[in-house]
C-alpha cells in the first residue's frame, strides 16, 4: 500500500515515518510512504501556494494549481477526483476541519485500497475547488482547528497502516481493541436498546451534540477560473451583505451534509432554520 503526503513542511513527517509501526510497515515493505513538498509545484519566482480570498476576510488560501498538479503527477490526471473514487483503487484525501469526522470505520475502508493521497492544508483553508473537483474524500480529525493538515496526515497513516496485515506483531492485537469490528459488534450486542435521539424536521437523527458551532463556509481564491470552473459571482460583486449571507447558506449546507450532528446543538436562529429547512428541502440549491 502506498501513501503520498502532499505537504509545504515535508521535514515534519521525518519523525512519524522513521518510528513505531510506521516504520517496521516501511521497513517490511508493507507500505511506501512517500512525501512531496507542495511549493515543488509551484511555477513563479516566489513559489507562491497562497493568495488573499475572494469576498475579503481575514487569513490566506491555498491556491488550486499547485494542487492539482501535485496530485495528478502522482495519480494522473484521470485518476484524480471522481475517476479514482469510481475506480475504488485510490483516495485523494483532503485534510480539513470541514470535514466528515476520521473514524476507525473510515480506516477500515481506506486499507482495503491500493494508494492513498493526503493533501494537508494550511492558512485559513484550500480552494474549495479542490473539495470539489480534486479529493475524493474531505476528512476532519476532530471537533478542533489546528495550523495545518499534517498531524491529521500523521494518525490517518498510523491509523490505516496497522490494520495491514503483518504490520502488528500479533494480529489478534486488532480484533478486540477499542472502535475494532469485533469491539463494536459486542457492544451493540450488549447495548440492546439505542441512545437516545433527537429528531427534527432537518432529518438530523443523531445523539445531541451542545455548543459545538457549525462548519467553515468555502474559501475561494485566484484565479477567478480554473479549467472551467469559476468563483461564484457573489464573492465578486463586493456586496458584503449578500456576500455574508451566501457564507452563512453554505456553512450551513457544508454542516448538514458532513457533520449533521452538529446542527442540533449550533443555536440556530429562526433565519439560519429557515435557510437550513430551504437546503435540506431543495427548495433552492446553493448558487455555486
Amino acid at each position: 500500500m502506498r501513501f503520498d503526503i502532499i505537504t509545504i513542511f515535508p521535514e515534519f513527517f521525518a519523525g512519524p515515518l522513521d518510528y513505531g509501526i510506521v516504520r517496521r510497515a516501511r521497513e517490511a515493505g508493507l507500505i511506501e510512504a512517500c512525501v512531496h513538498d507542495l511549493r515543488e509545484f509551484a511555477h513563479d519566482r516566489h513559489r507562491t501556494v497562497d493568495d488573499r480570498p475572494f469576498g475579503g476576510g481575514e487569513g490566506m488560501v491555498m491556491k488550486p494549481e499547485p494542487l492539482f498538479e501535485a496530485v495528478e503527477s502522482l495519480v494522473g490526471a484521470r485518476d484524480a477526483g471522481g475517476a479514482a473514487a469510481a475506480g475504488g483503487s485510490a483516495a485523494i484525501v483532503l485534510l480539513s476541519a470541514a470535514g466528515k469526522m476520521f473514524r476507525q470505520e473510515t480506516a477500515r475502508r481506506l486499507v482495503g485500497l491500493s494508494r492513498v493521497v493526503l493533501i494537508c492544508g494550511r492558512y485559513e483553508g484550500v480552494d474549495e475547488r479542490v473539495a470539489e473537483h480534486l479529493a475524493t474524500d474531505e476528512i476532519s480529525i476532530g471537533d478542533f482547528v489546528l495550523s495545518g493538515g499534517e498531524l491529521p496526515a500523521a494518525m490517518i497513516l498510523d491509523a490505516v497502516t496497522r490494520l495491514i496485515p503483518g504490520a502488528l506483531g500479533n494480529e489478534d492485537s486488532i480484533v478486540n481493541e477499542s472502535f475494532s469490528e469485533g469491539a463494536e459488534r459486542s457492544e451493540r450486542a450488549r447495548h440492546a436498546v439505542p441512545l437516545r435521539a433527537q429528531n427534527d424536521s432537518f432529518g438530523v437523527n443523531e445523539t445531541r451534540a451542545e455548543n459545538r458551532g457549525i462548519l467553515d463556509y468555502p474559501h475561494y481564491t485566484r484565479p477567478p477560473s480554473f479549467r472551467g470552473w469559476d468563483v461564484p459571482e457573489v464573492l465578486l460583486g463586493g456586496n458584503h451583505e449578500e456576500i455574508r449571507k451566501w457564507r452563512r447558506r453554505c456553512a450551513l449546507e457544508k454542516t448538514w451534509r458532513n457533520r449533521p450532528e452538529l446542527l442540533d446543538g449550533a443555536g440556530l436562529g429562526a433565519e439560519d432554520r429557515r435557510v437550513l429547512d430551504e437546503i435540506v428541502r431543495g427548495a433552492r440549491p446553493i448558487a455555486k
